[in-house]
C-alpha cells in the first residue's frame, strides 16, 4: 500500500534565539521550511522578521540554537563548506540593492563572474536568460536609476537566481510598490515556484500578497519574542483561537475590507 512520504525540510530552525548587544529579540524559535513551498514570515513592526531572515542567510550567528540548510549548520560552517551552503540560496533585499554604477546585465552577471569559471559569452547568455525569466527582456543595458521600483525588484530576483539556487529569500517583496505592481510580482513568484520548483522564504506584512502566494506562514510577536501562530494563512484567519492573529489576517483583505 502506497504511503505519502513526508515533505523534505530544506531549512530547519531549532531552538533559535537571536540577541543584539545583550537584548533578546527572538527566543525558542522552531520551524521548518519545506522544499518547493512559499513560506512567509509575518508580524508587526519590530517583531524580528528581518532578524530571523538575516540569521537564515548567515549574516549573523544565533545566540542559541541552530539553523540548518539541507542539514548543514550555516553558522558553524567555515571555508569551502560555508561557500557550498551559500551557493544554495539567493537573496532579494528590501530595496533591491542593485549596484547603481552597473547596468542591469552587469548586476545579474556579477555572481556568475565571482563564483564560476564560465567564459564571458556564457555568462552574458545566462544573465540574459534570467532577465527574460523575470520579464525584463530589452532593458539589460539600463542602469538601476532608469528602472521603476518594480523593475528593480525583478532585476534583484534575476540576480538572486543567477546561480540556480534551491531557495530564494525575499525581504519585503511589495514594500513601496503600488497594488498592481505588487500583484505582478506575486504572480512572478508563483510562476517561479511552480515552473522551477524553487523554495521561497518571504518576509512581508502585505495581506494581499500573503493570501496570494504563501503556502504556510509563521507569525512572530514582539511581546513574547516567539511564534504565536503557524499554518496556512486562510486557516489562521478563519480558525485561529488567538484574537490578535484573527484580527491581523482579517484587516483590509480587499479594497472594501
Amino acid at each position: 500500500m502506497a504511503t505519502n512520504s513526508p515533505p523534505e525540510a530544506i531549512i530547519q530552525v531549532k531552538d533559535f534565539t537571536a540577541a543584539y548587544e545583550g537584548k533578546v529579540i527572538l527566543t525558542n524559535i522552531n520551524c521548518e521550511v519545506y522544499a518547493g513551498e512559499v513560506f512567509a514570515i509575518l508580524g508587526g513592526s519590530g517583531c524580528g522578521k528581518s532578524t530571523l531572515l538575516k540569521h537564515m542567510i548567515g549574516l549573523y550567528k544565533p545566540a542559541a540554537g541552530k539553523i540548518l540548510i539541507d542539514g548543514q549548520d550555516i553558522a558553524a560552517a567555515e571555508g569551502e563548506e560555508r561557500l557550498q551552503i551559500l551557493r544554495k540560496f539567493g537573496v532579494m533585499y528590501q530595496s533591491g540593492a542593485l549596484f547603481g554604477s552597473m547596468t542591469l546585465l552587469e548586476n545579474v552577471s556579477l555572481p556568475l563572474e565571482e563564483f564560476t569559471d564560465l567564459p564571458p559569452d556564457a555568462i552574458r547568455l545566462i544573465a540574459l536568460m534570467k532577465l527574460h525569466r523575470v520579464g525584463l527582456s530589452g532593458v539589460a543595458d539600463l542602469m538601476p536609476s532608469e528602472l521603476s521600483g518594480g523593475m528593480q525588484k525583478r532585476g534583484a530576483i534575476a540576480r538572486a537566481m543567477a546561480l540556480d539556487p534551491r531557495v530564494l529569500f525575499l525581504d519585503e517583496l511589495s514594500a513601496g510598490l503600488d497594488p498592481v505592481t505588487s500583484l505582478e510580482l506575486d504572480q512572478l513568484v508563483l510562476s517561479l515556484a511552480r515552473s522551477l520548483k524553487i523554495t521561497f522564504v518571504v518576509v512581508t506584512h502585505e495581506l494581499p500578497s500573503i493570501f496570494t502566494i504563501a503556502d504556510r506562514v509563521i507569525m512572530l510577536d514582539k511581546e513574547t519574542k516567539g511564534i504565536v501562530a503557524s499554518g496556512k494563512p486562510q486557516e489562521l484567519r478563519d480558525h485561529s483561537e488567538n484574537p490578535w492573529v484573527r484580527q491581523f489576517f482579517s484587516r483590509q483583505t480587499s479594497p472594501d475590507g
